[in-house]
């Protein structure tokens, strides 16, 4: 693997600043990096800070947010103080991303055809006819059929996974080297579902491009990263190579999720749950922001927030039970 990664994370703070004076700690204090061609998930409940740390690294935080501290590095490039002008150009041509709701996502007055070609001609100063003949070309590698009568068609047209490939076609039109997935197939059923991941895989394959996937779904993980950061409460919880975490998991908010996914394989009454829920960013616990929820809670964990510390090689946790591990070796 290169020793320069496509993207540099560093003590990134993300805070939105609310009416009534509080203030939510959307990210707080993360680092992490992604090298060409890996593919990293980004994992956690609603809440915890992932498509907040997304959204940064796109800079597309609006107010009352701002990113109070860190530096986000794109291929050796600091993008936290450049202009919008200057950002302007690095979204589509440097990082893309794909969000989670194309409807949404897509203009819905310009047709499938306008919306890529006008991405063609802004970034790639590609004429008419060939923006025309690049963006069929697109369609028809994202696997959409009659990629000519899409052209002329408008978003509502089109089913949902077929929104969602036109969006990876878009994505993928500049060539960028960092692909950023938000929940890409949350409104999707299931065989779509895998039809979309798949698709992007592929496309990072033959791209060489660095996918940063964002997920609540510990089951896409398993078959798709290289690597996973567990985020909750705003932090990185644990984070290791993806084999490394499903057979040796250490966080108990990481061992809650793989609880939560069913096996096929297993007869189960009842899948496991983590009780209560994620709490919000202007009011977590003192402590560990997960004690609140974690059966092994202790009275430490009560008063100090622990560091993530590496408890193992490459495989990095923040949980106060691994000091209490080490101190008795």
């Amino acid at each position: 693997m290169p020793q320069d990664p496509v993207l540099d994370v560093n003590q990134l703070k993300t805070y939105f600043y609310l009416d009534d004076k509080r203030i939510a700690k959307a990210v707080d204090n993360i680092s992490f990096t992604i090298y060409p061609g890996e593919t990293i998930a980004l994992v956690g409940e609603s809440g915890s800070g992932k498509s907040i740390t997304a959204l940064s690294v796109m800079q597309l935080i609006d107010k009352p947010g701002r990113i109070e501290n860190g530096t986000i590095f794109m291929d050796g490039e600091e993008l936290v103080n450049l202009t919008p002008k200057q950002m302007t150009k690095i979204r589509g041509n440097e990082i893309a991303m794909i969000f989670q709701e194309p409807m949404t996502a897509l203009n819905p007055v310009y047709t499938i055809g306008n919306q890529i070609t006008e991405i063609l001609k802004k970034h790639k100063k590609a004429n008419k006819t060939e923006a025309r003949e690049k963006a069929i070309n697109l369609l028809n590698i994202v696997g959409i059929p009659r990629a000519e009568d899409i052209m002329k068609e408008y978003p509502h047209q089109l089913s949902g996974g077929m929104r969602q490939r036109v969006m990876i076609a878009m994505a993928i039109a500049c060539d960028p080297k960092l692909l950023i997935a938000d929940e890409p197939t949350t409104a999707l059923d299931v065989t779509i579902q895998a039809q979309i991941l798949d698709l992007m895989a592929e496309m990072k394959e033959e791209f060489q491009m660095a996918l940063l996937l964002i997920t609540h779904d510990v089951g896409v993980v398993s078959e798709y990263a290289d690597r996973v950061l567990v985020m909750y409460g705003g932090q990185i919880v644990e984070e290791t190579a993806t084999k490394e975490l499903l057979n040796n998991t250490k966080h108990p908010y990481t061992m809650g999720l793989l609880e939560s996914i069913p096996n096929i394989d297993e007869e189960v009454d009842r899948l496991g749950t983590i009780k209560g829920t994620v709490p919000p960013a202007y009011d977590f616990p003192q402590g560990c922001r997960f004690s609140t929820r974690c059966p092994y809670v202790m009275e430490k964990c009560l008063q100090i927030n622990p560091e993530l510390e590496e408890v193992s090689p490459n495989h990095f946790v923040r949980c106060h039970l691994y000091e209490k591990e080490d101190a008795s070796k």
